[in-house]
């Protein structure tokens, strides 16, 4: 059953001296939810998760979870778990001890931490393996026993710093599918940083979009991606043209861009063309300088292909197009 761990960030600021990192950010996180925190590097997303976690001290503001203050506990006695991105597993240890790690530190018995270590290896499928040693295994079994080790204290709350940053993109793929089943079948919520959108729109029921210390735009996964508020948003998700109209700034979908007849649309060049498979991306640029991307139907295209250098002309749905604010 889920369980409700709100948590809750409170005018967060952390300051590096005359660096701000995290300035006054204040942010509800839906119970039981996968939220993934996005932005570039540099933008605040790591430090604001190593605070919640308590690697990193407040500056201001506070940290609650079920409406507890946790921002001065030591990480162990805060209800959070943290995975790191690069699963940080003790070498000279077996599987089984390095998800028990931390239950030996708080003194548990020997039988009872290996039966609770092998309950969540079996969770993450990993049984087979708790007598092997770390270098025994793929990158993709240690992200298992690294995400076994963090769930091993029964958090509230599950802490990813880009957990997948480090896997191939096949891999990578095959375990947002069972990181996402996983927080499911937990209920908790998971706090997930990334800096890939596809990653993002994958995983997430909430995303945070975050820029230069602060939160850019927050909601479902596809409320972001569909309505952008800013130019920031539109173009760091990706998949969005942003021009500039007599009305201000608006933002419209890459694949709702289409080529129109020779008295109809917008007059571009073809810059570029890239084959994706079930989409060509068109990349062309208007008489005024500005670069729109068209995401067409594969059979659409080859019907009648385009190459660098010709003239087209663009259309796309107004109706469809997204105000952007200043």
């Amino acid at each position: 059953m889920a369980r409700s761990n709100q948590l809750e960030l409170v005018q967060l600021t952390k300051r590096y001296g005359e660096t701000v990192a995290v300035d006054d950010v204040t942010h509800a996180f839906p119970a039981g939810a996968y939220v993934c925190l996005l932005g570039p590097s540099g933008c605040g997303k790591s430090t604001t998760l190593r605070m919640i976690a308590g690697h990193e001290e407040v500056t201001e503001g506070s940290i609650l979870l079920d409406g507890f203050d946790i921002s001065d506990l030591p990480p162990a006695r805060r209800g959070t778990a943290m995975m790191f991105q690069n699963y940080a597993l003790f070498p000279h240890l077996n599987v089984r001890d390095n998800v028990a790690f931390s239950l030996r530190m708080k003194g548990v018995d020997k039988p009872t931490r290996h039966k609770r270590a092998n309950e969540l290896l079996e969770l993450v499928d990993m049984g087979r393996f708790a007598d092997r040693l770390p270098a025994q295994l793929s990158g993709g079994q240690q992200q298992r026993v690294a995400l076994a080790r963090a769930l091993v204290t029964d958090p509230k709350v599950l802490l990813l710093d880009e957990p997948l940053s480090a896997l191939d993109p096949f891999l990578r793929i095959r375990m947002r599918a069972e990181l996402k089943k996983l927080q499911r079948e937990l209920g908790i919520p998971f706090v997930h940083v990334t800096h890939g959108q596809d990653e993002a729109l994958a995983l997430a029921d909430e995303v945070v979009v975050m820029n230069n210390a602060v939160i850019e735009q927050a909601g479902p996964a596809r409320e972001v991606f569909n309505a952008p508020r800013t130019e920031f948003v539109a173009r760091f998700m990706g998949g969005h043209n942003v021009i500039a109209t007599p009305q201000g700034k608006v933002a419209f979908r890459a694949d709702g861009v289409r080529l129109a007849g020779p008295d109809a649309g917008l007059p571009a060049t073809v810059t570029a063309v890239e084959y994706q498979g079930a989409s060509v991306a068109l990349t062309a640029a208007t008489e005024s300088g500005e670069e729109l991307l068209a995401l067409l139907p594969e059979e659409d295209f080859f019907a009648a292909p385009k190459s660098p250098g010709e003239a087209v002309r663009l259309s796309w749905d107004e109706g469809r197009a997204n105000r952007l604010q200043a």
